[in-house]
């Protein structure tokens, strides 16, 4: 196993911020923050048979795949193995490393997602045996986050929260909390239906959607969130099901759009992460063709409402890319002022160290105001975070 050695500073063209990388939650997290009468059955890091590094919970294992963590490590080593903390580029880990690891790209701040301990979206914990054990090591999670991941640094970290997706009532109490202390984000599967819970058509998560618009909380969407996947194959290869991965942002958009949840929750603001762009275009033409060709369009029909559904879909949607160059030259028909960028570190995809660079590229046919929009304002407004100095930028 090989860590290559630190990469040389980039040069910063503009501000960033991402809107998707990844916590890989480190060894002892849970410890104190569990009841006392559950902490013995928190989550723990065990050595596997193997010699790698699992999190054991309720008699079950996590690796922590290698692919999940590859920054810094030559592209010959990266596979699918479970890996050890040691064999990981520490930024994956470790808060302050992490902030090193942003500064060298050039990001200024980040939202961080969990890894497969938890789910990115809490499935892990709220699937557990025992409720109110799922439910104690979920705000375990929650808290670590708050305390020590975001901070530590408050001013480049954006918090993230899980949900407990068991009960939309206690979901809904959680959001109106934890915005309180200070949250700006929750994660929730992208396809609820598929994850096991009730289906967007239904209206039970209402009270959920309802706390998140009241309190501003940012509702962000992970591809891969429900464990679900569009496969038309069973054999299939991974780098097919890594292809797809905007086909799960347009399927989800597709079913959220259809719901009624934007509509009736007008100030709901929607994120996909790694979604991708190319796609959004294409939806809101489509949705559009589909209303005005169909039962739907007439007294009685699913859509509800005065604005159309590419109306909707550029009101209350956030759409994020990693490296979508053709998307960029269609940035119009998506709406500038509703497109992110990401780093998706420290992913086999992430663009770290040369996030820098890629964004530029993809931004160059942007006036200098839409490309600010893009890399920093958007996000800032979205999130209701700070932005650096100016003087940031020549460091």
């Amino acid at each position: 196993m090989v860590l290559l050695p630190d990469p040389e500073p980039r040069v910063r063209r503009h501000i960033v911020i991402s809107v998707d990388d990844h916590v890989i939650e480190p060894a002892g997290m849970f410890d104190g923050r569990v009841p006392a009468a559950l902490a013995d059955r928190a989550p723990r890091i065990i050595e596997s048979p193997t010699g790698a590094q699992v999190w054991r919970y309720e008699d079950a294992d996590y690796p922590n795949i290698g692919l999940n963590a590859v920054v810094g490590r030559p592209k010959h080593e990266w596979s699918m193995e479970p890996a050890r903390f040691d064999e990981m580029r520490k930024g994956c880990y470790d808060i302050d490393a992490r902030i090193a690891d942003m500064d060298l790209a050039g990001i200024w701040a980040s939202l961080n997602f969990p890894s497969l301990i938890a789910g990115f979206a809490g499935t892990v914990f709220w699937k557990s045996k025992d409720p109110e054990l799922g439910l104690a090591v979920l705000r375990a999670w929650n808290d670590w986050h708050l305390e020590v991941w975001a901070g530590s640094y408050p001013e480049r970290i954006i918090p993230l929260q899980l949900p407990w997706l068991a009960d939309p009532a206690l979901a809904a109490d959680e959001v109106r909390r934890n915005a309180a202390r200070g949250f700006k984000a929750v994660s929730f599967p992208e396809i609820p239906a598929k994850s096991g819970i009730e289906s967007l058509h239904t209206g039970v998560w209402d009270p959920f959607f309802a706390a998140c618009e009241e309190t501003d909380t940012v509702l962000c969407l992970h591809t891969g969130s429900a464990q679900w996947a569009p496969m038309p194959s069973p054999d299939m290869p991974f780098e097919a099901i890594t292809t797809l991965f905007p086909a799960h942002a347009l399927i989800a958009a597709a079913d959220w759009l259809w719901s009624g949840v934007p509509v009736r929750f007008p100030q709901l603001n929607i994120m996909f992460a790694e979604g991708g762009l190319g796609w959004v275009g294409m939806l809101a033409d489509r949705a559009d063709f589909v209303l005005a060709h169909s039962a739907s369009g007439h007294e009685g029909g699913s859509w509800r409402g005065d604005l159309l559904p590419s109306e909707v879909l550029r009101r209350n949607f956030w759409f994020c890319s990693i490296d979508d160059p053709t998307a960029f030259g269609a940035s119009a028909a998506i709406g500038v002022d509703h497109i992110l960028v990401e780093s998706d570190y420290p992913h086999a995809d992430s663009t770290w160290p040369d996030t820098q660079e890629v964004v530029a590229r993809n931004l160059a046919s942007l006036d200098d105001d839409s490309a600010a929009k893009v890399t920093h304002r958007n996000a800032a407004g979205l999130f209701r975070h700070p932005l650096p100095d100016w003087d940031w930028l020549r460091v």
